[in-house]
Order: structure tokens, then C-alpha cells, then sequence
């Protein structure tokens, strides 16, 4: 099983992940052009989803959000390409 330390660690990652994609909602990206916007928010849906990924599965949530993030970052420049 996993130890209170992990699952404690775990739970601040996720807190930390909302926050950090609460607040980039909260910038509404001004300023930005459509492929940063999109890259940002496919990392950040990437992190996010990376990071439950990975505490769900007993592995790491830090390197399922590093891993989630880098491909929604890649995914949403992908998009951003493709709509234009």
C-alpha cells in the first residue's frame, strides 16, 4: 500500500495542479497568441490529467503530470496547426 507520506504528498500535488490551472483560467491568457493559449491549456489538462493518472495507478503523480503536461503542450500545438 502506499504510506501516509505519499498519500499526503500526493494530495498536494493535486491541490497545487488545481491551483495552477485555476489560476491560468483566471489570466484569460491575454495577450497570448492562439498557439500559446492552446499549448497552455493542453499542458495544463495534461498535468492535471497526467498527475490523477498517476496517483490512481500507484505510480507517481509528479512524473505522470511532467509526462501529461509535455504531450498536452505538444497536443495543443498540434490543434493549433491543424485549425489554421
Amino acid at each position: 500500500g502506499r504510506s501516509d507520506r505519499e498519500e499526503h504528498n500526493m494530495n498536494r500535488l493535486i491541490k497545487l495542479m488545481a491551483i495552477v490551472m485555476i489560476l491560468g483560467l483566471l489570466s484569460g491568457c491575454a495577450g497570448m497568441s492562439s498557439l500559446e493559449q492552446r499549448a497552455l491549456s493542453g499542458a495544463a489538462i495534461g498535468a492535471g490529467t497526467g498527475a490523477a493518472i498517476g496517483a490512481v495507478t500507484g505510480g507517481s503523480p509528479a512524473v505522470g503530470a511532467a509526462v501529461g503536461g509535455a504531450v498536452g503542450a505538444a497536443g495543443g500545438v498540434v490543434v493549433d496547426q491543424l485549425k489554421q
